[in-house]
């Protein structure tokens, strides 16, 4: 417990940390502090371009291996497992209808860049490694949860929106843009390896964490006024929100403790199967299922999950990992 507490307490005193707190608290106060759109699609394009870039100059200079396969076929299997396992979840304790339960699994089983990009930040400072190819594993996890969402909004053969592999629908999810840029960046990086990185280093590497504290900042913002939604949900689904990350923490923590990950590894794919998507997801979503609820399931991916992993989840999953792997 005292070694959990040490590393929330190194999570939420970090800078990026308090400026999601600044800007959570700021929009419950309802200041008029914002920042404009343009500007945090921008920022968001920054990490996405640094984080791929990073991870695949370091894939260029560390190789690739086995391991790497089996934490992809992992990450694969978290994002069909996991959307079933919300929805069971969510037809049990909730009065959410099939099609909103469904949307909602959806997102579960996709991921957070941004959560994995501040849990990445986690470790850095924590001075714990690694695998570089594992936002790799973060992009494959994309079009399964969709896919998986959509079959079980699925009633009687028919759920309301476009085919299900439909051109339009696979363009969506494999062409949204922060997917585009994370491995387009990946790519490029694994191409000009280290040199490569050396070059761009002033641009990515020193900047990222004040960058990343006016994107948490945005977050904290955004997160705080989803809040009013989720009043009309009933708290068993407000509820959903928060321990349905720790079950999809614990599947990816078992799974890549098991194939043999790093301990940094393991967190990091933990954060995966704990995250809930909130930029990918919904831009399907709004394409094949129409008629689903966005203000329920961007709510509980945004307003309720992203702020408890983002405080409270990244440190809980390192834990859980250093507890696996012995390390006192």
């Amino acid at each position: 417990m005292g070694e959990l507490l040490s590393l929330a307490g190194d999570n939420i005193l970090s800078p990026p940390i308090l400026f999601f707190a600044l800007g959570f608290v700021a929009a419950l106060l309802r200041s008029d502090l914002a920042i404009p759109e343009t500007i945090g699609k921008t920022i968001a394009l920054y990490l996405m371009f640094a984080i791929g870039f990073k991870g695949g100059a370091s894939l260029a200079t560390e190789g690739l291996d086995v391991l790497a396969l089996w934490a992809a076929l992992l990450g694969i299997a978290m994002s069909f497992v996991i959307p079933i396992v919300s929805f069971r979840l969510l037809r049990m304790v909730s009065r959410l209808t099939r099609v909103d339960a469904a949307a909602v699994s959806a997102h579960y089983g996709s991921v957070s860049v941004v959560t994995f990009v501040t849990a990445a930040n986690f470790l850095d400072i924590e001075n714990i490694p690694y695998e570089a190819w594992i936002i790799a594993v973060l992009a494959l996890m994309e079009t399964p949860a969709i896919v998986t969402g959509l079959a079980l909004a699925r009633e009687r053969g028919k759920h309301g929106g476009q085919a299900l592999f439909s051109t339009e629908v696979l363009r969506e999810v494999l062409l949204n843009g922060s997917i585009v840029m994370l491995l387009g960046a990946f790519a490029i990086g694994w191409a000009t390896g280290e040199q490569g990185l050396t070059d761009v280093a002033p641009f990515i590497v020193d900047p990222f964490k004040g960058v990343l504290c006016l994107f948490l900042l945005d977050m904290g913002l955004v997160a705080a006024r989803q809040l009013h939604k989720a009043e009309g949900m009933g708290p068993s689904t407000v509820a959903f929100g928060l321990y349905m990350p720790i079950v999809g923490g614990l599947f990816g923590l078992l799974g890549a403790w098991a194939i043999g990950l790093s301990l940094g590894g393991t967190t990091l794919i933990a954060v995966l199967g704990a995250s809930a998507s909130y930029i990918a997801v919904p831009a399907a979503l709004r394409m094949t299922l129409p008629q689903a609820n966005a203000a329920i399931y961007l709510t509980m991916s945004l307003g309720i999950t992203f702020p408890f992993n983002v405080l409270i989840g990244i440190p809980l999953y390192l834990a859980a990992a250093e507890y696996l792997y012995g390390v006192v």
